[in-house]
């Protein structure tokens, strides 16, 4: 990847994080300081051994004396992950139970009623919530919302084996999920699928193709993975025909002379209709190479390719043989220009009709996230989660406000959804705690207080430590 498209991505990550970073930690603060809790500092990135500013900086309390005697510290450090405030009177990751000593003052966390601290505790959470639904409404107020309404898809989707076993069929538009009409062609269509019990699509009569009348579907009653929905080929998607739009350099479709605007009519015989076509072939000869009896002579068969190509322009097709690369590509961007056919139906927002839209949409991308949380301790889940790296990867090449304001709302309602799950070391951990306490009337013990931290320090650790990994092996593969 070209290091400027590098840096941009970078760039948009940092300023993100950092914004719900500080506004995260804010939350804290602000509920700290009416509930009359001391904040000894508020440091936005981390700060091992030395940090960037302070305003305990001597050069900083002579241009502002105020701030020499303010009791709260504010700073930046220099590991841009993250942030963190540091509230008197409690174990966290930045004090342990020989740091808050045995004396008990009126400023202190623990001093306080349990409802205080869980307001403190959960203020980083909302906080986090709120902003994301604040974004969405701007997004909305400042450049509407852009749909594609699933019956100007004229010509259908395009389903996987998968799919079609259920039931569907290529060329079927979904239009329902229970019965709850589906708004239009968008990545939360998956999850809508997943979820339901019956989807109503509009098919083809077979008789008269001009003719398409509703059919109900029923899903399997064990439902089906939202993750295995997403693998190449995907259960749904738009059509695109494999007529090449690029082609990479130094890979096996230039090699044997592919142009852009060729159309690949078949691979090994088996006639294509649709990009799908390539995805399930490849799929199948990864199949072949994981076999343990595969032969050094089956890999090569596997890997070689007998495609019958119709160059743009040409009157008949050529047949040319390709080799796979390693990492079984074969170097073709297709053409979706004929996507841009799709009519859109763009919807304007006023001040006041644009927080209701806002509103509605963060909660439905709220309830679509949580949905998937529960494939996080699948095989496929562990393998799906990622670092800075994934997250940083989804911003686009170049500055778009718009796709910058959409990502960091959905990237706060993440940190919202993270920070509360009942993980010690988190605000949910904390929180778990807290509820414990005021059920029972029985406060952990500093010390115990630190062993649990450390404990999700722990898991946290090897958390990111999976997330890394994952991120190590998607881009050596």
């Amino acid at each position: 990847m070209d290091i400027n498209l590098i840096l941009i991505k970078a760039l948009q990550l940092v300023c993100c994080l950092s914004l719900l970073v500080v506004l995260h930690e804010g939350g804290h603060f602000f509920f700290a300081k009416i509930s009359g809790v001391k904040v000894e500092k508020f440091y936005m990135f981390f700060n091992p051994y030395f940090h960037l500013f302070s305003t305990r900086d001597k050069w900083f309390t002579r241009l502002f004396p105020y701030f020499k005697d303010n009791e709260t510290e504010y700073g930046i450090g220099w590991i841009p992950l993250g942030g963190y405030v540091s509230i008197a009177g409690m174990v966290d990751e930045t004090k342990s139970a020989r740091d808050i000593g045995t004396e008990v003052h009126d400023f202190d966390f623990s001093s306080k009623p349990v409802w205080k601290r869980f307001l403190i505790m959960f203020g980083g959470v909302l906080v986090n919530f709120i902003t994301a639904l604040v974004l969405y409404s701007v997004v909305m107020f400042t450049w509407g919302q852009d749909i594609i309404p699933m019956h100007n898809i004229q010509s259908g989707l395009v389903y996987s084996p998968q799919a079609r076993e259920i039931g569907f069929r290529n060329g079927d538009i979904p239009i329902k999920t229970d019965n709850k009409e589906i708004k239009g062609f968008s990545g939360a269509l998956m999850a809508e699928i997943s979820e339901a019990r019956t989807v109503t699509v509009l098919r083809e009569d077979d008789s008269d193709k001009s003719n398409r009348t509703e059919v109900d579907i029923i899903m399997p009653e064990e439902g089906v993975s939202l993750l295995e929905m997403m693998h190449n080929p995907k259960f749904l998607a738009m059509p695109i025909p494999t007529v090449v739009g690029e082609v990479a350099p130094d890979m096996p479709a230039e090699a044997v002379g592919i142009k852009p605007g060729a159309l690949i009519q078949s691979i090994n015989g088996d006639t294509l209709t649709d990009q799908s076509d390539v995805q399930l072939l490849i799929a199948s000869l990864k199949d072949i190479l994981a076999n343990k009896e595969c032969t050094a002579k089956d890999s090569a068969k596997a890997m070689t390719l007998t495609a019958v190509v119709l160059q743009k322009g040409a009157v008949s097709p050529d047949t040319l043989t390709m080799h796979l690369t390693d990492k079984m590509q074969i170097g073709v961007i297709w053409d979706t220009q004929h996507l841009q056919n799709i009519k859109t139906q763009h919807l304007d927002y006023n001040l006041l009709s644009s927080i209701p839209a806002g509103c509605a949409y963060g909660w439905e991308t709220l309830t679509n996230y949580v949905s998937s949380l529960k494939y996080l301790f699948t095989r496929e889940g562990a393998e799906s989660v990622g670092s800075f790296i994934t997250i940083g990867s989804i911003f686009p090449d170049a500055w778009d406000w718009q796709r910058f304001w959409n990502l960091t709302a959905f990237i706060s309602i993440i940190l919202a959804v993270m920070n509360i799950l009942p993980i010690p070391g988190l605000d949910g951990g904390h929180i778990v705690l807290l509820l414990y306490e005021g059920i029972t009337g029985h406060k952990p013990s500093p010390k115990s207080m630190e062993i649990i931290e450390k404990v999700g320090i722990t898991l946290l650790c090897a958390l990111m430590i999976l997330a890394m990994g994952n991120d190590i092996v998607r881009f050596i593969l």
